[in-house]
């Protein structure tokens, strides 16, 4: 049995792996095969292609490669109208995978798509392209269970599974000895996204408000992940000017989540890496920065008040939001100390974040799995 997977970005990689270990686990003779990354891999999937080649953000760098990726869209539909699977599985990447499922789904192939897109931010029409894609809905977030059925789409919720990845409590210590960071010193992460384009946006900004607040905070440290060794690029000219105190900089390849546990405070670009930062219990300012073009569009069909996932959780402005313009590095770095400094506001922070951990909370690998298996034997 051959089921596809198709992922379009490192967000993907991360939610379909365990869903392809359950599977597995399931079904032992079930092959995993399509648009893949490296821990979808170390799972057992096949990668036909990798998901790099689908990691691009905003209108104006999608137009660019446009022509690239309708063509790898069309030769991996011929290839999976030829294989055949038992299902292919959408993970999230609605503009690539909804199009992709709605033919294969005419051609008679089962689809499952994970994880609703954001209809109740921006674009609401688009739920009726999910009604033609997808024969389920593997939801994330427990809110959209009601929309669904009132729209009347099979749609089950599974939990978010960075929720049971990411620890009830953060050990602060131990992260700081895998990363070799005093355990003594305050410690701020800086995450500028995972893709070229934020990096290269909103990445330089970060450096320079962790200058800004050195200059005030000289014993903070700082740790800066970074998804690939060629984004180290567009960091380099803020890093250079720094002079001694690039020093109290460290970039660390990837651990993403070890440079989360370890902080005291964190500058996060708007996506998934706010609700990890949440799920961590670390207070935060959300930030993000795109071409003027794609900001525009992107504003004209949004349908919220806010970006990031933590406050778009919990319905009001938990954590301060700075947006294009307002992302500069002096407001970045006065929100961030202004935070720091308030210890009722972290305590309180941290006691929300506890309650939006606890409702995502859910055996989502298994839930997800069962609702393939189902979607495949119906």
């Amino acid at each position: 049995m051959l089921i596809g997977f198709v992922a379009g970005e490192a967000s993907g990689d991360l939610l379909a792996a365990p869903v392809i270990t359950a599977l597995r686990d399931r079904l032992p003779d079930v092959q995993c095969a399509g648009i893949a990354g490296d821990r979808m891999i170390e799972a057992g999937a096949s990668a036909w292609w990798h998901v790099r080649e689908l990691s691009v953000r905003g209108y104006a760098e999608v137009l660019r490669e446009l022509p690239r990726l309708l063509q790898l869209r069309s030769a991996l539909r011929e290839r999976l109208l030829a294989e055949r699977p038992a299902a292919v599985v959408g993970v999230d990447s609605p503009d690539f995978n909804l199009r992709l499922e709605m033919q294969l789904r005419a051609a008679g192939v089962p689809t499952v798509h994970y994880v609703s897109p954001s209809i109740w931010a921006w674009r609401p029409k688009r739920i009726e392209k999910v009604r033609r894609a997808a024969e389920r809905v593997l939801l994330v977030f427990p809110f959209e269970q009601k929309i669904y059925d009132e729209a009347g789409i099979a749609a089950t919720y599974v939990g978010h599974p960075l929720a049971s990845i990411i620890p009830s409590r953060a050990d602060a210590a131990a992260a700081r000895v895998r990363l070799g960071l005093a355990r003594d010193e305050p410690v701020v992460a800086l995450l500028p996204g995972s893709r070229r384009a934020e990096v290269q946006f909103i990445g330089p900004a970060f450096v320079e408000a962790a200058l800004l607040m050195l200059r005030r905070e000289p014993r903070l440290r700082f740790v800066l992940p970074v998804a690939e060794p060629r984004l180290r690029e567009f960091l380099g000219p803020a890093l250079a000017s720094a002079g001694a105190a690039a020093g109290r900089i460290s970039l660390v390849d990837g651990r993403s989540h070890d440079c989360l546990e370890a902080a005291d405070g964190v500058l996060v670009a708007s996506g998934t890496a706010t609700l990890e930062t949440a799920l961590f219990g670390k207070p935060m300012v959300i930030a993000y920065r795109m071409p003027a073009a794609s900001y525009w569009i992107m504003r004209q069909m949004g349908t919220v008040t806010f970006v990031g996932l933590p406050n778009i959780l919990a319905g009001e402005a938990l954590v301060p939001e700075l947006i294009q313009g307002e992302a500069t590095p002096q407001r970045l770095a006065d929100e961030l100390l202004a935070m720091l400094d308030d210890r009722p506001r972290c305590e309180q922070l941290r006691e929300r974040f506890a309650a939006m951990h606890e409702s995502l909370r859910r055996d989502t690998p298994r839930l997800a799995a069962e609702a393939i298996m189902a979607t495949i034997n119906r």
